[in-house]
């Protein structure tokens, strides 16, 4: 099963995908975790060009960036694993909502022009379940300050663009209702867990 985690800088991602992969390993799942953009040398040099770009990239460049990145994690890592046996899971720290939500909403190609992209194999790969870890942009900036660390080209974007890309979450959850699942993660780490294997078990019933 290929899971994917989504939600503003700050929102926990890195935290809870930790916690889950070890919640899976306890129940005898081999959990792989990849993130976006990157996962493989490939991608990992896109990653690079983009969030440590000094200069303005146009959205439809920022959205082609996106799908080859991701686009090659899938041809060279992903569908493998999922292909190899039943018992492998693929956890995502951002995948294509990601895109949808920054290029498709925020930066205003569209989300039918992020879906076309996204129409042709591997691209055409959706995740079977999504967790929306929903935070509000003031407390992404509060928790990017205590984290430290040099802002990169999406953290480095204005107040007003965050709250573009929080309104975004909001807006793609509700047109996916079946495979996002929205979690406050404004709650504790370990509440924010509970929420996650109890959906996870609902859902793979």
């Amino acid at each position: 099963m290929l899971i994917s985690f989504e939600g503003i800088e700050g929102s926990g991602k890195s935290t809870q995908i930790l916690k889950f992969k070890e919640y899976l390993e306890r129940e005898n799942f081999a959990t792989h975790i990849f993130r976006e953009p990157g996962g493989c040398a490939f991608s990992e040099v896109l990653r690079t060009a983009i969030l440590n770009s000094q200069v303005p990239i146009h959205p439809l460049s920022e959205a082609y960036l996106f799908a080859s990145s991701r686009s090659q994690l899938l041809f060279e890592k992903i569908l493998p694993i999922l292909n190899a046996s039943p018992k492998n899971v693929v956890l995502l720290d951002r995948f294509i909502d990601s895109s949808l939500v920054y290029q498709g909403i925020a930066r205003k190609l569209g989300i039918a022009t992020i879906l076309g992209i996204h129409s042709h194999y591997p691209l055409n790969t959706f995740p079977a379940l999504t967790f929306y870890l929903q935070i509000e942009p003031k407390t992404s900036f509060e928790r990017q300050q205590l984290r430290g660390g040099k802002a990169d080209y999406f953290e480095q974007e204005s107040l007003d663009f965050h709250q573009k890309i929080a309104n975004g979450f909001n807006e793609i959850a509700q047109k996916f209702p079946a495979r996002i699942k929205t979690i406050n993660a404004t709650q504790s780490i370990e509440a924010v867990h509970a929420e996650i294997v109890q959906i996870w078990s609902q859902h793979k019933i």
